[in-house]
């Protein structure tokens, strides 16, 4: 008891703390806006019109937004996605049309630049296969030990520890380098699935259990495998979760986690380091986690909405939305417009009629229809209520957190879905930055800082500033910043 109460004093004294010394950062931290037009500085690395300062060349991915007419022209166009000069269309189709699960296929096309052969596939299979093993009691030892519902952060803590069992952790050679990642590649689904289940167990009071994967199957398969207490899935439910984890396996090199990715792979870090930074970035809510913020909006409408297949009343919530008087009040429709795409997202286009086909099969047509209505009519919502660059479409998050949802997979995994798809393309830029750019990714930033006396201790109370050292501080700062 005595220990609660020193605890709770404890806690009461940091909470003042932080309450206070939290107005002493935004005093001294502040920056006046319009500084960043005065310097030329692109907050977000991107300009007013959302376009990225460009920072490095990939040959792993291409994304399509515009198109320039004869005049030089710059006009938005329906958006596509390229993975190694393959449309996303005609990949997809491909193994659907043939019945194939295209993760493998697609794996391997990212990691080595070309389509593989049926011989190599299978080779590709193999190898996934036998790297789907963790160390012995790692299960126990690691992922059992201090459970948490932040599976992503259960996910980073496993991968920091696994590179403790490798004795070339700091080996930076290609050859061990594409070892590391198809083993990281190969064991993600597990150390994500086995971490929610210890949670689930720990913390929730549920049944435990740790299915093993099975050589044969698919990473879609095995996933749900893992997953579900009987194991069993059906043919449609795999197949989409498969066309899920291919459309979020790559997205250009300037997304948030992949940019860490070069980042830290440029300052000469381990292959742990790095994923382990990247699934840092990806679970940001501005990032992977946007999909669970898409779901958490749908249960919002259809509590404030009475009859959802009232257009006009759906289209009043989501006027609401924009004007910040509902669900978290930011003015946002989740799962609406993207950096790059304004016409429309090739991935949710691609994703939509699996989605519908799950639907049907889940008994989930009412619910598709309200999802669709608000693709319908969200953008038409934004662009009158909102002054707005450029145009609105539905992104593939909108419809991947209803997917998940269907499949039954709880909302704690559905970043690590995201992360086990995305690990594919990491590791291709990471394998891209080793071979071409032997440079650390420093960029510049401009400094506004006023230069000071120092004062002893004692003699403390206005900062006075040295205005001997002014000029010549701002010279090198410009200089810096060049």
């Amino acid at each position: 008891m005595q220990d609660e109460k020193m605890n709770d004093g404890f806690e009461k004294v940091m909470d003042n703390f932080a309450s206070k010394y939290k107005e002493v950062c935004i005093e001294n931290n502040s920056i006046d806006a319009k500084l960043f037009d005065e310097y030329g500085v692109k907050r977000g690395l991107r300009d007013k019109n959302g376009k990225g300062v460009v920072s490095g060349i990939t040959n792993i991915s291409l994304i399509k937004a515009t198109d320039v007419d004869e005049n030089g022209n710059v006009k938005p166009c329906d958006g596509q996605l390229f993975y190694r000069g393959y449309n996303i269309y005609d990949l997809t189709k491909g193994f659907a049309n043939d019945k194939r699960f295209g993760f493998e296929e697609t794996a391997y096309l990212l990691l080595f630049g070309e389509l593989p052969t049926k011989d190599q596939l299978a080779e590709f299979k193999n190898i996934l296969a036998k790297n789907r093993r963790l160390p012995t009691n790692f299960v126990r030892d690691v992922i059992m030990k201090a459970p948490s519902k932040d599976i992503m952060n259960s996910l980073t803590k496993s991968v920091l520890t696994l590179s403790s069992y490798d004795d070339k952790v700091t080996d930076n050679s290609l050859e061990n380098v594409l070892k590391q990642s198809i083993m990281l590649i190969s064991v993600f689904p597990m150390l994500a699935v086995y971490g929610y289940h210890a949670y689930n167990h720990y913390e929730c009071d549920e049944s435990f259990y740790i299915h093993r994967p099975d050589d044969n199957l698919s990473a879609a398969e095995n996933i749900l495998r893992m997953l579900r207490p009987d194991k069993k899935y059906t043919d449609v439910e795999a197949r989409v979760l498969d066309l899920a984890l291919v459309l979020h396996m790559e997205h250009g090199g300037g997304n948030n986690s992949t940019f860490t990715t070069r980042v830290v792979t440029s300052a000469g870090s381990d292959t742990y380091s790095v994923i382990a930074a990247a699934l840092s970035s990806l679970k940001g809510p501005k990032h992977g986690g946007a999909n669970i913020k898409v779901v958490e909006m749908m249960n919002d409408l259809k509590k404030n909405v009475k009859d959802i297949t009232d257009e006009d009343e759906v289209r009043a919530y989501l006027r609401k939305l924009v004007r910040r008087e509902a669900f978290d009040k930011r003015g946002l429709i989740y799962g609406m417009g993207h950096a790059v795409y304004s016409i429309s997202d090739p991935r949710a286009v691609t994703f939509k009629q699996f989605v519908e086909l799950l639907a049907n099969e889940k008994h989930q047509k009412k619910e598709f229809e309200l999802y669709s209505m608000v693709e319908k009519i969200a953008p038409e919502v934004i662009g009158e209520e909102c002054a707005i660059y450029k145009g609105v479409s539905a992104n593939v998050d909108f419809y991947s957190g209803f997917v998940y949802n269907m499949l039954g997979i709880p909302m704690e995994l559905f970043t690590p879905i995201f992360a086990m798809a995305r690990i594919v393309g990491w590791s291709a830029h990471r394998m891209e930055e080793l071979i071409n750019v032997d440079k650390i990714i420093r960029p510049a930033y401009q400094s506004i800082m006023v230069p000071k006396v120092y004062e002893n201790l004692k003699d403390r109370s206005t900062p006075k500033l040295d205005t001997n050292y002014k000029k010549k501080l701002q010279l090198s700062m410009k200089e810096e910043s060049c």
